[in-house]
C-alpha cells in the first residue's frame, strides 16, 4: 500500500507492503518487536528497524516510557488525529486570519467606489450646465491648447456674430502653431458669414471640410479632452459633457478622423464642386428612403424645412415622379441608393459619380445652390465664443 505525497510535512507517508505487514503483525502482537517482526516477515532486523521508524513517523506506533524498545501500535484514526491535528489547528487559525483580513479589506469597498466615482466626476468626466462656466472652461482649454484643435459643427450655418467673435481666437491659435480643423455640413457653403470665416481661417492655415451629415457637436483639444453637448434637455440651451478618459477620448478621435477622411475640402472662392450638390441630394434620398419626415431630413442635413422640401420637389421632378411612392420606385430602378458618394472614384478613377439624373451636364438641377434660411431649425451651439 502506498500513501501519496512522499514529500510531506508529516514525515514519510509511503508505506510499502513490508511496512503494512509489519504494522498488521504489531497489531496482532500488541507491540512492535523488531526481532519478532524480522522473523515473521523474513527480513533482517535492520530492515525491521527502518520499518519501525517509518511507522513511528506516521504515528502508527507510539513509544511507551516503560518499554521504549517495543512501541505499541496505534489505530489509524488516532494516528491521523495525532499526526495532522496540530496542522489542522494551524490551518483553521490561518483561515480565520485570512477571513478577518478579507473582511477588513472588503469593508473599504464602499469607500473605494465612492471615491472612484468622485474622481471620475472630477477627472475623467464632467458635466457643465451653466453656459458662463462652460464658456470659461472653453476659453481656458483654448488658451492652453498646444498642438491640435478639432471641431465638428452640425446644423448648417452659424450666427454671424458668433463667427466674428470666434475668428480672432482661431487665428491666434493658428499663429501659436496649433493645427485647426473644422467640420461642417455642406449647407454652410452657401452661407456668406460662414464662407467669410472659412476664408479668413484657411488663409491663416486652418483646414475646413464639409459632409452631408454630422453626428453631433464635438470639440477636441490636443486629442486629450473632448467636449460633447448635453443630451435630452427639455428647456434651455445645452451645456456640455467634458471627457478626459483616455480610451473614450481615443475612440472619439477615431470617429472624428473617419468622418474627416470622407468629407470634402471647403475652399472659398474656388469653383463649386457639383459633387457637393449631388451628395446632398443623395443624402436627401437616403433619409427619405429610411422613412424620415421632411422635418427630420431638414434637421439632419442642417437646412430649413422650406429648402428641404424644395430639394425633394426637384428630386421628384428629375425622377419624373408625381408621388413619393413613384419616386421610391424610380430610385430603386435607377439604383440611386447604390451610387457612389461624392469623393469616391468611379470606374475610370476620375472621381465622377454615376446613376443620378442630376449628375448629367445640363441637368435642370445641376449646380443648384443650397441656402439655409436664417433662424431655420438647426443645432444650437454651446456658446458664442467657442471654436467655430
Amino acid at each position: 500500500m502506498t500513501l501519496h505525497g512522499s514529500k510531506s510535512p508529516f514525515g514519510s507517508t509511503k508505506l510499502n507492503e513490508s511496512a503494512a505487514a509489519a504494522y498488521r503483525h504489531a497489531v496482532v502482537q500488541g507491540r512492535f518487536d523488531r526481532t519478532q517482526v524480522a522473523a515473521a516477515l523474513g527480513i533482517t532486523e535492520s530492515a525491521a528497524a527502518d520499518i519501525e521508524e517509518t511507522l513511528l513517523s506516521v504515528h502508527l506506533l507510539r513509544r511507551n516510557p516503560s518499554s521504549a524498545d517495543t512501541p505499541t501500535p496505534v489505530s489509524p484514526d488516532v494516528a491521523a488525529v495525532s499526526l495532522v491535528g496540530p496542522a489542522e489547528a494551524e490551518i483553521r487559525d490561518l483561515q480565520q486570519q485570512v477571513a478577518q483580513a478579507r473582511s477588513g479589506l472588503l469593508a473599504l469597498l464602499p469607500d473605494y467606489f465612492e471615491s472612484r466615482r468622485r474622481r471620475r466626476g472630477t477627472e475623467a468626466f464632467d458635466v457643465i450646465h451653466d453656459r458662463r462656466d462652460l464658456q470659461a472652461v472653453l476659453d481656458d482649454h483654448g488658451a492652453r491648447c498646444r498642438s491640435e484643435l478639432l471641431t465638428a459643427q452640425p446644423g448648417g450655418s452659424r450666427r454671424a456674430g458668433a463667427l466674428e467673435e470666434a475668428q480672432p481666437l482661431a487665428i491666434e491659435r493658428l499663429r501659436r502653431g496649433v493645427r485647426l480643423k473644422h467640420l461642417y455640413q455642406h449647407t454652410v457653403r452657401s452661407d456668406p458669414a460662414t464662407t467669410d470665416y472659412v476664408r479668413a481661417v484657411t488663409a491663416a492655415g486652418a483646414t475646413v471640410r464639409t459632409t452631408d451629415e454630422l453626428i453631433d457637436r464635438m470639440i477636441i483639444y490636443d486629442r486629450e479632452v473632448v467636449f460633447l453637448p448635453e443630451q435630452q434637455l427639455e428647456d434651455g440651451p445645452p451645456g456640455a459633457v467634458v471627457i478626459r478618459e483616455p480610451a473614450l477620448v481615443a475612440f472619439l478621435c477615431r470617429v472624428y478622423d473617419h468622418i474627416w477622411s470622407g468629407a470634402m475640402p471647403f475652399v472659398p472662392d474656388a469653383q463649386e464642386d457639383p459633387n457637393i450638390t449631388d451628395e446632398l441630394k443623395r443624402a436627401v434620398v437616403r433619409l427619405m428612403a429610411q422613412g424620415h419626415k421632411d422635418e427630420v431630413v431638414a434637421r439632419r442635413l442642417g437646412m430649413s424645412l422650406r429648402t428641404c422640401r424644395r430639394h425633394i420637389a426637384q428630386i421628384m421632378e428629375e425622377l419624373d415622379s408625381s408621388s413619393r411612392f413613384q419616386a421610391g420606385v424610380n430610385v430603386m430602378l435607377h439604383g440611386l441608393l447604390d451610387a457612389p458618394s461624392a469623393g469616391t472614384s468611379g470606374a475610370d478613377g476620375s472621381g465622377a459619380t454615376s446613376g443620378f439624373p442630376w449628375d448629367q451636364p445640363g441637368s435642370a438641377t445641376s449646380g443648384t445652390a443650397h441656402r439655409r434660411v436664417a433662424g431655420s431649425p438647426g443645432y444650437v451651439g454651446y456658446a458664442a465664443d467657442d471654436p467655430a
